[in-house]
């Protein structure tokens, strides 16, 4: 299993911006596709970003399109969320994963403490 750590959360207003990051140990992500996810109080994890092996391709939850951009650095194992125009709706904690090649699911980490971001209106 990878092992992976999400780290850049915090308290930030509406139409505010955040940069979150996703930092693997022990080994490289360079072999995965990698994804965000998030959890809202009282609902279920969903998805909200996905980048492929190299970086190529990317796809987003509809809810963020044109507002989140995800990223890597293979070089530093870290995968980011840049969050933009953040909403209310955006708070929740995010989790990252990783997909391994094959793989339908982002099941590669098991699921770590995640970030929380909340957004003030």
């Amino acid at each position: 299993q990878v092992q992976l750590v999400e780290s850049g959360g915090g308290l930030v207003q509406a139409g505010g911006s955040l940069r979150l990051s996703c930092a693997a140990s022990e080994r490289t992500i360079s072999n995965y596709a990698m994804g965000w996810f998030r959890q809202a109080p009282g609902k279920e994890r969903e998805f909200v970003a996905a980048i492929s092996w190299g970086g190529g391709t990317t796809a987003y939850a509809d809810s963020v399109k044109g507002r989140f951009t995800i990223s890597r650095d293979d070089a530093k194992n870290t995968v980011y969320l840049q969050m933009n125009s953040l909403k209310p709706e955006d708070t929740a904690v995010y989790y990252c994963n990783a997909k391994r090649l094959g793989s339908t699911s982002f099941d590669a980490a098991d699921w770590g403490q995640g970030t929380q971001v909340t957004v003030s209106s």
